[in-house]
């Protein structure tokens, strides 16, 4: 984040992973990870961002 510009432009694919994000008993360790990373853009103030749920999802996410 530190080398993107404000305005500069993060594209994340496969962000609902086939719908396995929203289940709980899925704790593989890929589908905890994209959680994580799911949580952490919804709350870093530091970007502002959308989920697309096209396919397997895609978030996009610009530098404020």
């Amino acid at each position: 984040l530190p080398r993107v510009r404000p305005g500069g432009l993060f594209v994340f694919d496969n962000v609902l992973w086939m719908g396995e994000v929203a289940n709980p008993a899925n704790q593989e360790e890929s589908t905890v990870a994209i959680r994580v990373l799911n949580d952490h853009l919804v709350q870093d103030q530091r970007v502002d961002t959308v989920m697309l749920p096209v396919a397997d999802g895609v978030t996009l996410a610009r530098k404020r």
